[in-house]
């Protein structure tokens, strides 16, 4: 519970950031699969509080395609002034993992690795009053509202906590992991120095010279469109010839991620959104990665490596390679996408970047008391979680 100290000041920020016109709304996602609508939804994708390629129209609507085809999800959009500010999946759940509790949540699916939400800088707090409300409002049977995949800091998780604080809204941090992150103000060079040790970095010497024994081995990178399509069939079935293949968890195993991926990298792609890295051995690639740009920062999304060269580390040196990314002048970080404790690129990147799921109460007295004791419960289940 906020002290009365915390909720004056965050009140007076309310006042502060208080915007002249606004309105809010949620509407089938299948009304804004259309020219204008997108245009809107570029724009601001363009002057984002927190970039997140996986809620950018050319990734958003291809998994909405794929994966919800009888448009059931709906998109909750906030408007300042008579221009789009805000955007977020939204989805109406019966369970909460493995709990039977109905709740509403931000929409991410399984190779969604970011859920903030897309929110003009300067409107954050006004965005998360308008989806609150929005949530009070439009509850149902739900019990919460939970978002997944928040970056735990910057200007929008700030504004989260201080609108959750001023409205005296129970919420609750229930799950947070570090995963690894690109972000240093070294070279390529002297940042692959400083990570690895000498031994290891001999290693990955002698494994690249190895490999480039067995023929002509090359690196390749593009950030344009050109080749796209097979660039993209050839990262399918790259992918779908090891275990991912063999356990069906592949892109290629469904034709929904298969053409989830397919449209999402052909869009990004043609906006220069795309950074595609390829290491080949006598032209046929053997590690591939697909990385997108969203600046200040760079996701990388997708990676793949031939397993029948595994003894030589293709996906550690085109890893290597992809350090050039600090030399890209536009790009603060890299987002590694990976789980917590990755064990091949939490020993090369530093860095971490807190990711967390949040629960926050709705509704009236009854239903933020079921809420809060159903929180409670969790906490006491999860150290990783932090009760607010």
């Amino acid at each position: 519970m906020a002290s009365s100290a915390a909720l004056a000041s965050a009140r007076a920020v309310s006042r502060e950031l208080a915007p002249a016109s606004a309105r809010h709304l949620a509407v089938p996602w299948t009304s804004l699969d259309t020219p204008s609508a997108i245009a809107d939804w570029d724009a601001l994708s363009q002057r984002a509080s927190e970039p997140n390629p996986f809620f950018a129209s050319w990734y958003l609507l291809p998994s909405l395609r794929a994966i919800d085809p009888q448009g059931e999800i709906r998109v909750f959009r906030f408007e300042q002034d008579g221009r789009l500010a805000g955007l977020v999946p939204l989805s109406a759940e019966q369970r909460y993992y493995r709990w039977p509790f109905p709740h509403l949540r931000n929409w991410v699916h399984a190779n969604c690795f970011v859920g903030a939400p897309l929110v003009a800088k300067g409107s954050e707090h006004a965005f998360w009053r308008a989806l609150f409300a929005h949530a009070d409002e439009a509850r149902g049977a739900a019990l919460f509202l939970h978002l997944g995949h928040i970056p735990l800091s910057g200007a929008l998780h700030d504004a989260l906590i201080a609108v959750s604080t001023e409205q005296d809204r129970y919420h609750a941090l229930v799950h947070r992991e570090d995963r690894a992150m690109l972000g240093s103000s070294l070279g390529p060079d002297a940042y692959l120095e400083a990570a690895l040790s000498a031994k290891k970095r001999k290693e990955l010497r002698r494994q690249h010279l190895r490999l480039s024994e067995l023929g002509a081995l090359a690196v390749e990178r593009r950030d344009d469109a050109a080749g796209i399509g097979e660039w993209t069939a050839a990262f399918l079935t790259l992918e779908a010839s090891g275990w991912k293949g063999q356990a069906g968890s592949a892109l290629a195993s469904s034709p929904a991620t298969t053409a989830l991926f397919t449209d999402a990298l052909a869009a990004s792609a043609t906006r220069g959104q795309l950074e595609r890295l390829t290491l080949t051995l006598d032209g046929a690639p053997i590690a591939m990665l697909a990385s997108f740009l969203a600046a200040p920062g760079a996701f990388s999304f997708k990676t793949a490596f031939d397993e029948r060269y595994a003894r030589y580390s293709p996906g550690v040196l085109l890893q290597r390679e992809n350090l050039t990314m600090l030399a890209r002048p536009e790009i603060a970080w890299t987002d590694s996408c990976a789980a917590a404790d990755h064990p091949m690129i939490d020993h090369l990147w530093r860095e971490r970047r807190a990711i967390g799921r949040y629960s926050i109460a709705i509704g009236g007295p009854a239903r933020r008391a079921a809420f809060r004791a159903l929180a409670a419960l969790e906490l006491a289940r999860s150290p990783q979680g932090v009760g607010r």
